[in-house]
């Protein structure tokens, strides 16, 4: 079905200002515009296209994840290697798009913190955490890929468990990093890493069972189109 994106961003009323009064004058017309849309995929475009038209970004998009689904089908259909090169996917894609995110926020780092509202005042701070962050942001895409599969796969308190251990082990860390050894905001990104990356390794001692149906094993990592 043909999506009206770009006759819907030649309609839009854009009122000039500041980001607030700008994103107040565009979130009732996106809502109306997607209201009675089905397509995901279809409002996904819509949405794009009337960010760009009113603040003239480069560019804009969506990463749709859908991964956890294919799982779930797959694993309906008795196509256990199927879905094992589904997890090999979600692993290789995840790998790549965290990669691909830490360079090029690095790069624009300050911009995109002035524009969602650092100021001169909190820059710094604002650029010591999210450089941290950035560094970490494989963990992260990996952590939350893999937390999908273990839904998908008959694993939902476990996947349940890896979110939990994450917040309370971020929670324990935060104030020893922060006052304890003196480290500031940079100590909160550390917690926030850390937590992270020990969540992301109860999840890969899972996986890499061979005992499990879904499990790492050769062949699978690579990208395939479904």
């Amino acid at each position: 079905r043909p999506y009206n994106s770009l006759n819907m961003a030649e309609e839009l009323r854009i009122k000039n200002g500041d980001k607030q009064e700008m994103y107040e004058t565009l979130l009732p017309q996106i809502a109306s515009l997607v209201g009675n849309e089905t397509d995901q995929v279809a409002n996904m475009a819509n949405i794009a296209a009337a960010l760009k038209q009113t603040f003239g970004f480069f560019w804009v998009g969506f990463y749709r994840v859908i991964d956890n689904q294919l799982v779930a089908v797959k694993l309906g259909q008795k196509d256990y290697e199927g879905a094992n090169k589904v997890l090999g996917n979600v692993l290789i894609l995840n790998v790549v798009l965290g990669v691909a995110f830490t360079i090029a926020f690095l790069f624009l780092l300050d911009p995109v913190l002035y524009f969602f509202g650092a100021s001169e005042n909190t820059i710094s701070y604002a650029r010591d955490y999210m450089r941290i962050i950035l560094y970490g942001n494989v963990v992260t895409h990996m952590y939350l890929g893999l937390n999908a599969v273990l839904r998908s796969s008959g694993f939902p308190r476990m996947a349940m468990y890896a979110t939990l251990a994450s917040v309370v082990i971020n929670c324990a860390l935060n104030p020893l990093f922060i006052f304890g050894l003196g480290w500031g905001i940079k100590g909160s990104a550390w917690a926030t890493v850390i937590s992270q990356v020990i969540s992301l390794t109860g999840q890969l001692i899972h996986f890499s069972g061979p005992k499990q149906l879904l499990h790492f094993k050769k062949g699978i990592y690579r990208l395939h189109s479904e």
